[in-house]
Parts: structure tokens; sequence; C-alpha cells
């Protein structure tokens, strides 16, 4: 397939793909599937070999959100039964990343609801960095508050933050969709400041909310334009009681797609296997690992996700190996810089439309019994998935 050709050619050399070639991808059929795993795998294994890095997530504050981004569990008005706490506290904290990094997470990302931190939160979570990194130094740690006021950013990389994560999730023309009490700007505005103060921009994209290819399309290169060093994929997690609760459109072969796609837009970035990878991809699973080289281990914020043992037989059984503490994730040429995706686009054919149907394009059957609410690990008496 000379569109596939182009792809490796252009990823081997960490360029990216037109806009026309993305959406190309996206468009393959479920008989060009393994083509497409096993040309991104290429491109993937270039840039970081058979290395998988492990994150851990840890959940500061969980529910009672005053957002209202239709996807999430904790927003405002969610009827989703869901664990609510406020902040824990840093030795309750650092106890509950102590757990991932035992498990082999190389990074530990700390996430809070809301819309931003207060002046107060941000002191809070420096506290909880500093219990958490003297007891494992080097530990990677993320953080992923909301939107950021001015010097807030600056406070967190002094405290010792080392990244900052904060998704884009849609694309800027879809955005009001999903979210009225924020808009595309300002969480690009917020992955700038994290940049600007010297830490690893980590921002991704939710897919499964109704998007369009070029949608989908558009939110990765939006990414690449913004130059983050990791790009998180999330599948939707259609949680009962929020009103995104019956989308449920992605299949696994669509998932590998998508995936495909944004491995081949951002050839030498950290794409990172996120929230819903169970649900939606289940058995399929091991294939995402020759497309991306980052995986959240064990539970995620209000879900439970794939037994922590489960992910790394998983990891060893696909032939990959978890990355040590010692490893640097990102090619040399990207180390200690601001650098992402973005890349110039060079010219190429575009593909002629002799693709056939997408089978994708017909709807999953509703699997509500795979959504497991998170009953276990931080803000619970009962021990993590890790």
């Amino acid at each position: 397939m000379d569109l596939l050709k182009t792809l490796v050619d252009k990823g081997l050399r960490g360029e990216s793909p037109t806009r026309e070639e993305a959406l190309a991808v996206l468009a393959t059929s479920d008989d060009e599937l393994l083509d497409v795993v096993a040309a991104a795998g290429r491109v993937r294994r270039r840039w970081f070999g058979r290395r998988v890095k492990l994150n851990y997530l840890v959940n500061l504050k969980s529910g009672l959100c005053p957002e209202d981004c239709s996807y999430c569990s904790q927003r405002l008005g969610s009827g989703a039964d869901i664990l609510k706490y406020t902040w824990l506290g840093p030795k309750e904290a650092s106890e509950a990343a102590a757990a991932g990094v035992a498990g082999g997470a190389k990074r530990v990302c700390l996430v809070a609801s809301g819309r931003g931190p207060t002046d107060r939160d941000v002191d809070r979570v420096a506290k909880t960095i500093e219990a958490i990194k003297e007891h494992n130094e080097d530990v990677e740690v993320c953080a992923c508050l909301g939107l950021l006021s001015d010097g807030q950013a600056e406070r967190l990389r002094a405290a010792g933050a080392d990244a900052y994560n904060h998704n884009l999730n849609t694309s800027e023309n879809t955005y009001g969709d999903i979210c009225t009490t924020h808009d595309f700007a300002d969480r690009v505005a917020t992955v700038k400041q994290a940049q600007g103060a010297g830490m690893s921009a980590c921002s991704g994209l939710i897919a499964g909310m109704g998007e369009s290819d070029e949608d989908l399309v558009d939110v990765v290169f939006a990414l690449r334009g913004l130059d983050p060093d990791s790009v998180p994929v999330n599948f939707l997690i259609p949680f009962e009681g929020t009103p995104l609760a019956k989308e449920w459109t992605l299949t696994p072969q669509r998932c590998l797609r998508i995936l495909a796609m944004v491995r081949f837009v951002c050839p030498d970035v950290e794409v990172r296997l996120a929230g819903g990878r169970e649900i939606h991809l289940r058995t399929l699973q091991p294939l995402a690992l020759h497309l991306v080289n980052s995986v959240f281990l064990g539970d995620y914020l209000t879900s439970e996700g794939q037994a922590g043992k489960a992910d790394l037989e998983m990891i060893a059984d696909a032939g990959f190996e978890v990355e040590g503490a010692g490893t640097a994730t990102l090619p040399e040429h990207r180390r200690g810089a601001a650098g992402g995706c973005g890349h110039a686009e060079g010219s190429c054919a575009p593909r002629p439309d002799t693709a056939q149907e997408d089978a994708s394009a017909v709807p999953a059957a509703a699997r509500t019994d795979l959504v497991a609410v998170r009953r276990r690990g931080a803000g619970t008496d009962l021990p993590p998935n890790a």
C-alpha cells in the first residue's frame, strides 16, 4: 500500500503526514488493519524500541466538579455512583503512589477534580510531591489539576513537578458540544503555561464521543502544534449518569486505527494508551502495544482497570519490556526541550477513493457491564490495583 510506505518513510525520519494522509489511516478497512498496525509499529520501534513506560494515577480529590464536561463522571450534575472525597493528605497520597512505583510505574500522575487549583491547593500538591519524592527520588511526577492561573505553573515546577497534564480532548470545532463552562482556548493556554514554566507538557484526547474522523485528525494536529512530550489517547468510558452514557460507537478495530493515526502524526512522542482501553480494545489490547510506548498501570480516576499483574503479563507476552527508571523515555533529540510532535508537513499524493467501507461505522453494542466503578485504592480502605 503506497500510503503506508509513505507514512513509514516519514515516521522513520521523524516527520508527520499530511492531514489527508492521517484521514486515510482512519478510512482503511478491517482487511488492511494488520498492515496499518505493522507499519505504525515500525515507527514506534524506531523511536522507542520495544520499551513500555508505566504510569500510575493517584486521584487526589474525587467528584463534585463544577465543570460540565459531558464525558466525565465527576462533572456538575453527574449521577454516576463514583467515589467522592476531598483532598488526600501528603502521606496518604505518597502511600498510594508507592504502590504504583512498586508495580513498575516510572511516572505518578496526581489528579484533582475541579476547574483549577487555588493557591492553597497548589501548596497542598507541593507538599504531596515532596512526600512522594522523599521516598522515590527518581519517580517522575505529573500534576493534573485543571486550568492554571498566573504563576501556578512556576510554583508547581519549583515544588518538583516534572510534567503537567491537560488534555485538549476533542477538536476546537466541536469542543462546545461537550463542555460549556470553559473552552478549547482555555485548555491550550494551560498547556502553554506549563511549557513556559519548564514542565514537560502532557496533552491528549478522548475518542468515542460521537466525533467524526475530521474531528479526530483536527485535535491530533492541534496537539502536534502544541508540541507536547506525551500524548495520552483515552477512549470514552460511558458512565451511567453522564450525558454520554449511551455513546458506545467504538470497536477494537476503530481504536487501533486511531492509535496508529496518532503514532504517524506524532512519531517521536510518547503516545500513551489511557482510559477505556480495557472495555473498547478488549482482547486486542496487545496489538496496541505495537503503536503506543506508554500505558497506565492498574485503575483510573473513577473506574477500575485491568489488574496490574495482568498488564505486566500482557506486556511480557507481547514481546515488550517495561521501561526502567534509568532509561530516558524520549529520543535524544527531544530530551530537555519542550518539543513534541510538531514537524513540517511534506507533500504526498492523496489517497485514491478506493478504500472499502469502514466496518467500524456500524455502532458497537452497549456493554455497560464492562464499566466498573473504582472502589479501591486512593480514598478507600482497600488496597490499590497496581
